[in-house]
């Protein structure tokens, strides 16, 4: 209830069942990426579904900072015409992330072995956050940072004049690390190497395929090994943006405990990183089917009926699946869950 208007009475109906499609919004993380590879690549990219979200905004204003020309065509309809990697002009302005970590530390990487300065700021908490766990593999390049202390925002980021490649074990796992690095190993002779003990999201490997990059992924002693070799010439894409897995959960999951329910929720990413509720709910016998399966930009996409499943049943969900954290307020179909907490492993549904 809001403190500044009259309480308004709600009444609460039993539903007689779900059905139509359940549109929800395109993934974050791979409308970012859609941007940044777009005015990384030479020529015009074409994306649709972007997110426009305040933290995307902000990238596209980015990228045109950069040099690129960015233009809105409609709902969600974007095109980017690139200027090639190391192809970055210096902005004159400082560039704000606003709230987008994400964001700030992709665009830090893909500018960092290009021979510019930029400075980078965002909104109160966002300057909060620190930075070095990007910067410092970024000086492994060449690049310089200069922030508040802490390593934190506003920073101004100097761009390696003569980039050398990198070899680089992630010490956490963090996908914005990798792909900060990976980035900036864009425009470097030679391989960049990133390792890291445990595989995270592998969005920015399977853009940079789509896009033309000459990149490899090995599991090893060390760990999983990604291998990029420099200086390529990225092709432009025509990119559907897959649909945020997080946001489908809802009616997913509205839809298989509700009687009478048959919801299909179109384009959503099924990327193995992502799809581990997906997974979940089939082993604890939900009734729900992939259609029209694709790819698009590397990243594999389908849509999702979900109809009402009667006879669903707890299981013992492995620790492999626990990076779905977004989707653990939906994944116990309403049911109570019992386990360790989100860091610890597995977790039982019941």
């Amino acid at each position: 209830m809001s403190a500044h208007g009259k309480p308004v009475v709600m009444e609460a109906q039993k539903s007689v069942g779900l059905s139509g499609e359940a549109n929800v919004p395109g993934d974050k993380s791979i409308s970012h990426r859609s941007l940044i590879f777009g005015a990384m690549a030479i020529g015009q990219t074409r994306i649709k579904g972007l997110l426009e979200g305040q933290d995307v905004l902000d990238t596209a204003k980015a990228m045109a900072s950069f040099g690129a020309r960015v233009e809105r065509l409609g709902a969600g309809e974007w095109t980017v015409d690139g200027v090639g990697v190391g192809g970055f002009a210096e902005p004159d302005h400082v560039i704000d992330c606003g709230n987008s970590g994400t964001g700030v530390r992709l665009i830090m990487g893909a500018m960092a072995t290009t021979p510019i300065t930029a400075t980078f700021t965002g909104d109160a908490s966002l300057n909060k956050r620190p930075m070095a766990r990007v910067t410092e593999p970024l000086a492994l390049f060449g690049a310089q940072a200069f922030g508040r202390s802490g390593g934190r925002l506003p920073m101004t980021i100097i761009g390696a004049q003569t980039p050398v490649p990198v070899r680089y074990t992630l010490p956490v796992p963090s996908a914005q690390v990798k792909s900060a690095v990976l980035l900036a190993g864009l425009n470097v002779r030679g391989e960049t190497v990133v390792i890291e003990d445990e595989a995270t999201r592998d969005h920015t490997e399977r853009m940079l395929a789509g896009f033309g990059a000459d990149i490899r992924t090995e599991e090893t002693d060390e760990g999983r090994v990604i291998t990029l070799q420099g200086q390529p010439d990225l092709r432009p894409q025509d990119i559907t943006v897959p649909r945020d897995p997080s946001s489908a959960a809802f009616p997913i999951c509205a839809a298989l405990i509700t009687e009478g329910s048959d919801v299909l929720v179109p384009n959503i990413g099924l990327n193995p990183t992502r799809a581990g509720l997906f997974e979940t709910l089939i082993e604890m016998g939900a009734d729900l089917t992939y259609e029209n399966i694709r790819d698009e930009g590397g990243e594999p996409m389908a849509d999702i009926r979900a109809r009402f499943s009667p006879d669903l049943k707890g299981i013992e969900v492995p620790p492999a699946r626990r990076k779905m954290i977004d989707e653990y307020p939906t994944h116990g179909c309403g049911r109570q869950c019992h386990g360790r907490d989100r860091d610890a492993g597995s977790r039982s549904c019941a």
